[in-house]
């Protein structure tokens, strides 16, 4: 996703400040796709000067509300119908884990179980916005359908992660990771 179509698609839900839509980034594709205030408002005024928005509406301290238009629209589910979708992944957690030989056994362990307890509880925190999303709190328009197909994503992405983490944790407890070499010895290729 780029960051031009996540706002686009965001002002499709209806106008929305700079300050709004950072807010709703992090709220909504912080674990996926994080992005800052500066680059927000950055890309906000490209979306402008290629007439993807508009300026709805000005309030107090220089604030801007954004509509998307009839261009941006287009442009979104142009983007959603016919662009090939990235899939790429950038997991620092699965880099480190193809250095893990690097390090003592018990502390590759230990960095593999505070993973999968961090993993764990982002799965739980996506079971719980799930369940209410299936009530019905956050009530039962399209957006809101949509978004309840990416939690389930979330939900089971971190599930699988944190599975991987603690089948790593007995693979590294087995001794399978490391050669077992007494403490502080050096690796073989050190010797």
């Amino acid at each position: 996703m780029s960051l031009r179509h996540g706002l686009l698609g965001l002002l499709a839900e209806g106008p929305a400040s700079g300050y709004d839509l950072t807010r709703r980034f992090q709220e909504v594709f912080a674990a996926v796709w994080p992005a800052q205030h500066p680059k927000i408002y950055g890309e906000l005024g490209r979306l402008e000067a290629d007439g993807l928005i508009e300026v709805d509406s000005r309030g107090p301290r220089r604030r801007k509300a954004y509509r998307i238009t009839d261009e941006g629209l287009a442009e979104v589910r142009r983007w959603l119908a016919e662009d090939d979708v990235d899939h790429t992944l950038r997991l620092e957690a699965l880099l480190r884990s193809f250095f893990l030989w690097l390090i003592e056994p018990e502390d590759a362990a230990r960095h593999l179980r505070r993973e999968a307890a961090y993993y764990s509880e982002r799965a739980d925190f996506y079971r719980g916005l799930a369940a209410a999303k299936d009530r019905g709190d956050f009530g039962t328009a399209p957006p809101v359908q949509s978004m309840r197909l990416t939690v389930e994503a979330a939900v089971r992405l971190y599930q699988a992660l944190a599975d991987w983490a603690r089948w790593a944790v007995d693979v590294t407890e087995q001794g399978r990771l490391h050669q077992r070499r007494p403490k502080g010895a050096p690796l073989e290729h050190d010797a």
